[in-house]
């Protein structure tokens, strides 16, 4: 799979961040790209041909795989990765939108294009949000797929066309594991960088605009 687009995304982002902003692109890029693309691609490649049963009934071994793990890890890791850093596009598009506006009235009307304020705010503000949640439904989706956070090193599995209960094997489960918990504590991490700018963001918005009001009023 190339990276290429998300790579290119996350540094046109990173021009128009906040410091935490700058953060959350990094902590993205090195430790889940990254990760990823080097480590643990490799470890999931193979998990079907490596998932083993202890019976050779025809189509058990697929129907037992599919049971268990529904959706492959390391898919919906790919998913998720996408999924997150799509509504930076948001901010991308408008910063264009902006530039394209100058170009075509031939003027000066923002101080510059890149600035978070007024309408970019919002929508600076709305793909934090929109970011936020859907780090935390992949979460959720993640615990709901495999019963927990865990790669058991066996399971069993009665479903038809077994013919009784059998027991299957998944390959290098410690390892998976592993991967699995740093995947989480990754999401768990840009959650945090993602209510910390919000927050920060929201805090600065409102001073501002306090300090608008006051001084107007006492001039």
């Amino acid at each position: 799979m190339s990276w290429r687009f998300l790579c290119d995304l996350l540094s046109g982002v990173n021009k128009y961040s906040t410091r935490i902003g700058r953060i959350w692109v990094a902590v993205v890029f090195m430790f889940r790209l990254m990760v990823y693309a080097v480590a643990a691609e490799s470890i999931w490649k193979y998990e079907h041909d490596e998932f083993e049963c202890n019976i050779k009934q025809p189509g058990c071994e697929n129907v037992c795989f599919d049971h268990f793990f529904p959706v492959s890890h390391i898919s919906l890791w790919a998913l998720q990765l996408i999924m997150v850093s799509a509504p930076s596009l948001l901010v991308v598009f408008h910063v264009a939108y902006r530039e394209n506006r100058e170009k075509r009235h031939n003027q000066k009307l923002y101080r510059s294009p890149g600035e978070l304020d007024g309408g970019l705010l919002c929508t600076y503000l709305t793909s934090l949000i929109l970011k936020t949640g859907l780090e935390i439904v992949f979460l959720v989706l993640f615990y709901k797929l495999y019963n927990g956070f865990k790669v058991p090193r066996l399971v069993k599995c009665d479903i038809r066309p077994c013919p009784s209960t059998v027991d299957c094997y998944i390959s290098k489960p410690t390892e998976k594991m592993i991967f699995l918990y740093f995947l989480v504590a990754t999401s768990c991490l840009c959650i945090v960088l993602n209510l910390s700018e919000l927050s920060y963001l929201i805090f600065k918005y409102s001073i501002k605009c306090y300090l608008k009001r006051y001084i107007k009023k006492c001039q």
